[in-house]
This record gives C-alpha cells, sequence and structure tokens, in this order.
C-alpha cells in the first residue's frame, strides 16, 4: 500500500453553501491520479453528552441547539421520545395536527433555502461558472424572480413555525404529551391568503428541477451516482408520511430489506460504525453488515421507498420521477433535487389541508400517563431520517441519549459520491480548476448535508490529543 505521505494532496475547504463545516481532501499520484478522496467533518458538538444530567422535560428546546436550520426537526424528534417517557402512546388530534404544521413549514422553509439560495446557482449557471456569480447574489442579479420566491417560501414555513411553536427558530411549542397552544382564526386566515401563491411557486421549483434533470439526464446520470439502499418513514398503508410511521428500508432494485418496522426497536435493526478519519458516524443496516448495509436518506430515499404520496399533485410528480428509472428506485445523486421540490409541493399540500382541518382550532392539548423510563423518537427530517433515543432515570434526568441524525446516515453516500466524482472529473487532469473542484461540492450539496447536526458519536470519538513543548516535540498523547 502506497505511503499517503507521497502523494500530492488538494483541500477544499471550508465546504461552501452547506450548513456547518467540513473539508476535501484528494490524494494524488505523481500522474495526478486519485489515490483517496474524502469528506471530513472538522467540528465536534458532543450533544448527546451534554444533555446528560439535564430534567427530560428540558430535551426538546435543548437539542434544538443542534441546529439553527432545522430545529423543529430536533425539537419534534426528542417531543415525540418525550411522550413515550410520560407514558403517552397518542396525542389528541389537535396537538398531533398542530406538530405536523409545524413540520411541514419547517420542511417548506429548509426545502426551498437549499433550493433557490444553495443549490440553484449550480443548476443554472453551471459547474464551471465563473465562482463571482456562482452564489445567491449572481441568482438574485440575473434571476430575481427566483431570487424572491426562494425568500418569501422560506418566510412563509418560518410564520408557520412561529405560529406553531412560539418562535421561528428554538420554539418551545412541543412539550412532553401534547402541544402548548393552538392555531387562531386570524393565524389560520394570513396563511390561507398566501396559500395558493406558494403552491404556484412550488410548482415552479418542481418544473425547474424536474427539467434541469431530464434535459441533462445523459450528464448527471453518472454524475456522483451508484446503487445503493434506501430508509425512511413509512405509513402503515405504505404512503409517505414525513411525522410519523414505521421504518422500511429498500435495496437498489426496490426489493424490501425490513418493512413496517416499529422504530422503538430500531437497534435491533441498525448499528453505526466509527473511523479514526472523521467525527461523524456511520450508520448501517446489521443484517447486511457495515460493508454492504450503508443506505441513502432524505428526499431520495423517501420517494423511492414509498408506495404513494397521499397528495394529489405531488403523488403525480412522483409518478412522473419513477417513470424515469421504469418504476425502479432512482439512484441518482443529483435526482435528490427533484425529489426535494416534490416534497415541497408535498409540504404546502399538507399545510392547506390541515389549515383548513377545524381540530387545529380545539383546546385539548395535552395528554398525561403513566412514566416510562424510556423513549425513541423518530421524524422524517427535511434532510432524512432522524433517529432520537433517550433513557430517563428516578430523578428525571436524562442518563442517556443516542442521536442518529441524517446527515450521518448519508455520510457513506456522500463520501462515495465525492469519491466518484473525483474520478471522474479529477483524476489525471494536468491542471485542477476551481469549476472542477466545485464539481465535489455539487455532489456534497446535493444530499443538502447538515455538517453541524451530525457531528455526535456515542462514547467511542475517534479522539486523539497531543501536547508539544515549545520546540514542537511530542511530550505526551492521549488517544479515546
Amino acid at each position: 500500500m502506497q505511503d499517503t505521505q507521497d502523494l500530492r494532496r488538494v483541500v477544499i475547504e471550508p465546504v461552501t453553501r452547506v450548513e456547518g463545516h467540513g473539508k476535501v481532501t484528494i490524494l494524488l499520484d505523481e500522474q495526478n491520479k486519485v489515490k483517496q478522496a474524502r469528506l471530513h467533518i472538522v467540528e465536534f458538538r458532543g450533544f448527546e453528552r451534554f444533555i446528560q444530567g439535564r430534567p427530560y422535560t428540558e430535551a426538546p428546546v435543548l437539542v434544538q441547539r443542534l441546529c439553527g436550520i432545522c430545529p423543529v426537526s430536533h425539537h419534534l424528534a426528542a417531543a415525540k421520545a418525550m411522550d413515550l417517557v410520560v407514558g403517552v402512546d397518542k396525542l389528541t388530534p389537535t396537538a398531533e395536527k398542530m406538530r405536523r404544521l409545524m413540520h411541514y413549514g419547517q420542511m417548506f422553509q429548509s426545502h426551498s433555502l437549499h433550493f433557490f439560495h444553495l443549490a440553484s446557482p449550480d443548476l443554472l449557471f453551471g459547474f464551471d461558472a465563473d465562482v463571482a456569480i456562482r452564489n445567491v447574489i449572481g441568482v438574485a442579479a440575473k434571476h430575481r424572480d427566483l431570487a424572491v420566491q426562494g425568500v418569501m417560501m422560506r418566510k412563509y414555513g418560518q410564520e408557520i413555525i412561529k405560529a406553531t411553536a412560539g418562535k421561528k427558530i428554538h420554539g418551545t411549542g412541543a412539550i412532553p404529551g401534547g402541544i402548548n397552544k393552538n392555531l387562531s382564526i386570524e393565524e389560520r386566515d394570513s396563511f390561507l391568503k398566501d396559500i395558493d401563491q406558494m403552491t404556484e411557486w412550488s410548482r415552479g421549483a418542481l418544473k425547474i428541477a424536474k427539467d434541469y434533470t431530464v434535459e441533462n439526464l445523459e450528464a448527471v446520470a453518472p454524475f456522483g451516482s451508484f446503487d445503493s439502499n434506501h430508509l425512511s418513514l413509512i405509513r402503515e398503508d405504505g404512503a409517505m408520511d414525513l411525522y410519523h410511521g414505521n421504518l422500511r428500508a429498500i435495496d437498489a432494485q426496490g426489493g424490501k430489506i425490513f418493512d413496517q418496522v416499529d422504530y422503538q426497536n430500531y437497534l435491533d435493526y441498525i448499528a453505526e460504525d466509527v473511523r479514526d478519519w472523521s467525527y461523524m458516524k456511520f450508520p448501517f443496516i446489521k443484517s447486511l453488515g457495515v460493508d454492504d448495509g450503508w443506505y441513502r436518506v432524505g428526499p431520495l430515499a423517501r420517494v423511492n421507498a414509498c408506495d404513494f404520496i397521499d397528495t394529489p399533485e405531488a403523488e403525480a410528480a412522483r409518478k412522473e420521477f419513477m417513470a424515469v428509472t421504469d418504476g425502479k428506485p432512482n439512484n441518482l445523486t443529483m435526482a435528490y433535487h427533484w425529489a426535494r421540490m416534490i416534497e415541497t409541493l408535498h409540504s404546502i399540500e399538507k399545510i392547506r389541508e390541515l389549515l383548513e382541518d377545524p381540530d387545529l382550532q380545539g383546546t385539548d392539548l395535552v395528554v398525561k400517563g403513566d412514566r416510562r423510563p424510556e423513549g425513541v423518537g423518530l421524524i422524517e427530517a427535511p434532510r432524512g431520517t432522524l433517529f432520537h433515543h433517550y433513557r430517563v432515570n428516578e430523578n428525571d434526568q436524562v442518563e442517556m441519549a443516542n442521536l442518529i441524525v441524517s446527515t450521518t446516515s448519508n455520510n457513506e453516500p456522500m463520501n462515495r459520491a465525492v469519491s466518484k466524482v473525483a474520478m471522474d472529473h479529477i483524476s489525471g487532469k494536468a491542471e485542477i480548476t476551481e469549476g472542477l473542484l466545485n464539481h465535489i461540492e455539487v455532489a456534497i450539496r446535493a444530499y443538502d448535508p447538515c455538517l453541524s447536526c451530525a457531528t455526535h458519536a456515542l462514547g467511542k470519538m475517534p479522539l486523539v490529543v497531543r501536547l508539544v513543548d515549545a520546540e514542537g516535540n511530542e511530550v505526551a498523547k492521549k488517544s479515546t
């Protein structure tokens, strides 16, 4: 095996237009052939440890500090786990529908932010475009209408979050066993006033993503793509459900690896691997093992894994999406954008459905039950399936927390995408331009990773501490 010290190192740091901090290293030999390419996460936040010892009632609020982009997802996943801890298996209709409205507002704002402001510069201007215009400022200058749509759609989703959670960021709406407010008639009417415009803009964004993929299919089909397993929550009748359901995993051909698994038993099906070069864990399906059990989550996995979508326009879009691969799972990395816009349209359809439901004005908000020592909460966050698992001691303190964050599940796929794009587009090139390196970032952005959320390994961290003297000589070393 060649010593990597002899190889030329190309570093992309930081990876731009993603949430959080990461870098990519590419090792080249003397002929500029790629020998290794990896995505590294360069921050460690350790929330699984920070919340130990805190009262369990604080967990739904504390864990939101993991992220400023999708705090609602962590808020709701923790609240669902704490529902079980307080002995509640079923919420009141008002509480569940208020949480669902909060969640679909989150999906709508997050997907809009990613598509219009982070991903669209690559799709509109090309991967090799001048970096001076390949950004949101460039989009605003050349496509002002799209930039405005992105801002207004995100604002609409954030206002829904504020109305259901109390604040746009780090709200307190969901509490163990229910929710702390309903939706007023005035709030409902203010959202219904603009929903036709939001739906129309969602249709337009979906068309952009679909047309881009179909018109450039020959180029995007191999771009960072590979066969993979897919994992998501599924309703009992097989419908996509972004708030609640059971676990389904399928293989690259659509065969079911497991189906309708109660996520309280996720540890029987999912395990996590740790490697010495990353702060992110590598989850995998136990029955397939570390090498073959890795899987993708997020919009691509959800659209692939579900049997249907229960809103008419999104279901029609899903059928068009699946027709491209003759009904088999779509394993194109760049198809994440198309799937994400199907979910954006689905989210606004669900928001309309919920706003027209009088249960949102109900006053029965909280259910109580008998205390339990443990609970698991799962939700489909914008970036994929999000696991929150807690154990609580007799003093009402969190004594164990395990989080499998969406981006963590996509860790292996993102690394494979980075490696494939590096091999296909960089290996052997005499000159490595900024545009070529942006190809690597384009593949990562397709997953819409949240690198801040993903750095929470439990216990066995690949951490090395070195103490050096004034001359730089190592005098002590400790690793975990």
